[in-house]
């Protein structure tokens, strides 16, 4: 009962500091949940599984329903959720059945499956919201040129402002990003559009310093250019859909490999660690801005939930894939000592981490 009055305290606090919009923040996370547990559901019924629950969320039971063998329930504490199969139990990892519609009765590889359709079901969502977003169209800033830096390739080839990039060395420039995929220290022909004027211009880049998306100064090929600030809207229809879909897929699942280096290695402080209150608020602005904004964050954050699930925590889907993999290795079972230790020990760190953004997202909404 106290778990559902400090949730429903939170919610009332949520809906006053962001408003209306909120609400849809919690429809699109409850949902990146559900199809994150609906992996692991689907599979587990393929080979036979008992499946107990199947919740959205943790904690006091808000409602439920049994629909043939299978309670299906909200919960009090909106951080995730849970599919409770038979013979497997997270919260009591000791919980232990080998009936024949059991988790501990398949083999270590239809076990592995089952762990890793959760994660996949999360990647496949993304892919799908991307595919999407390819026929609404993306905004992105459009390769004009703002302002000319002094002392730069681009003032020496006499680029002025408001001149759009057409091409680089003969490939096409739709935005601009796209520039600096094409930039080397070799000598570059660029086709600009001036007014009315298709020109040819060959420059060659110098090395500059600029800051890459962790904050770091590296050293990089540079025109000398900055964007003017307008935008244009990209569209990928046909199977151009099926590319960028792809591509934004790997770019966000090897962003955050890189970002949990970066971390890991000191580059990012922990103070700039995010958690469900930085999901949420992000989440909730982009849903006043456009739907195409919104669906970008939220396949960016189903991306996140299907990798981290991958991490090697035994309370995580990854945990839980490497111990099935040492049984698969070694034809034996990890020690239940060891099992049980590594799960309570991983549960603690992954709550602690939960309390740390949290406490950090708060700070930093309040600073702004």
């Amino acid at each position: 009962m106290r778990s559902l009055i400090f949730v429903s305290m939170l919610l009332i606090a949520s809906f006053w500091y962001w408003g209306l919009h909120f609400g849809v923040t919690i429809l699109a996370l409850s949902f990146l949940i559900f199809f994150h547990e609906l992996g692991h559901f689907l599979a587990a019924k393929y080979f036979g599984v008992f499946v107990k629950t199947f919740s959205i969320g943790f904690g006091e039971k808000i409602y439920s329903k049994k629909f043939g063998d299978t309670t299906y329930c909200l919960s009090a504490i909106p951080l995730g959720g849970y599919v409770q199969l038979k013979g497997q139990d997270d919260i009591n990892p000791k919980d232990k059945n080998y009936d024949s519609d059991s988790y501990n009765t398949l083999s270590p590889l239809k076990r592995i499956i089952i762990l890793f359709a959760g994660p996949f079901f999360n990647i496949l969502l993304a892919f799908i919201l991307y595919i999407a977003l390819g026929f609404i169209g993306v905004e992105r800033l459009a390769p004009v040129v703002g302002t000319i830096l002094p002392n730069s390739a681009a003032l020496s080839a006499n680029i002025e402002t408001n001149d759009r990039i057409l091409a680089i060395n003969g490939v096409k420039i739709k935005e601009w990003d796209e520039i600096k995929k094409h930039i080397s220290t070799e000598p570059t022909n660029i086709l600009i559009k001036r007014g009315d004027n298709n020109i040819n211009i060959t420059l060659t880049p110098q090395i500059g310093q600029s800051k890459n998306i962790f904050g770091e100064t590296i050293n990089t090929p540079l025109i000398g250019i900055t964007p003017s600030g307008e935008t244009t809207t990209i569209y990928n229809s046909g199977f151009n859909s099926i590319k960028f879909a792809y591509d934004e897929t790997i770019k966000a699942s090897t962003l955050i490999y890189k970002g949990l280096e970066k971390l890991i290695t000191g580059v990012v402080p922990v103070n700039q660690m995010g958690g469900i209150v930085a999901m949420a608020d992000i989440t909730t602005k982009a849903s006043q801005i456009s739907i195409s904004v919104l669906l970008i964050i939220v396949a960016l954050i189903s991306v996140n939930l299907g990798i981290l699930n991958l991490l090697p925590l035994p309370v995580l889907d990854g945990g839980h894939i490497v111990f099935n993999l040492y049984e698969m290795i070694f034809k034996k079972a990890v020690n239940e000592r060891v099992f049980v230790t590594l799960s309570y020990a991983s549960m603690a760190l992954l709550f602690t981490l939960m309390a740390f953004t949290i406490i950090n997202d708060i700070v930093r909404l309040a600073g702004e």
